[in-house]
């Protein structure tokens, strides 16, 4: 199914609210485990976020955006929410980097999809733009996975390791 410009934009602010207050809730994790530098790149993908989302809003300019309700999005989980369940409280910086990483992608197959499908050539356009700036992200957590301590297989296993 195609968007309407408006319902396309709809969308993708409401996705960078979601992911704002995500990586927000990252960096305030990583903090309290005292992992600074994970904790400032989620603050810096929150600003990310917060920029991205108004850069759509000044996009809009005088369209009228429909006022959807939660159950009117065309999505079961917002693309960059992931699954509650991987978001724990105790998360380390490799686990917390890749439940970040997951969100992303999710984000750019989102766009890819909704791109491949637009018949609009602005929601085509917006969306190929977007999922390339998500596909930037993916890669720049990419880079951060590579040179973070992974811990072992049993960690996700043993909640008394992740304590």
């Amino acid at each position: 199914m195609s968007y309407s410009l408006p319902e396309f934009l709809a969308h993708a602010i409401a996705m960078e609210e979601e992911a704002a207050e995500r990586y927000l809730e990252l960096a305030d994790m990583m903090e309290a485990h005292r992992n600074d530098d994970v904790s400032a790149l989620f603050r810096d993908m929150h600003r990310f976020s917060l920029m991205h989302r108004d850069a759509i809003r000044a996009r809009v300019g005088a369209i009228e955006l429909p006022q959807l309700k939660s159950w009117e999005y065309r999505w079961r989980t917002p693309p960059e929410m992931g699954d509650e369940d991987a978001f724990d409280t105790q998360l380390d910086a490799y686990h917390a980097l890749s439940y970040a990483r997951e969100n992303e992608t999710r984000a750019m197959q989102y766009y890819r999809t909704v791109a491949e499908d637009a018949s609009d050539a602005e929601v085509k356009r917006l969306a190929g733009e977007f999922a390339a700036e998500e596909e930037e992200h993916v890669a720049a957590l990419d880079k951060w996975l590579e040179r973070t301590h992974r811990p072992s297989e049993t960690w996700a296993q043993d909640p008394a390791q992740r304590a």
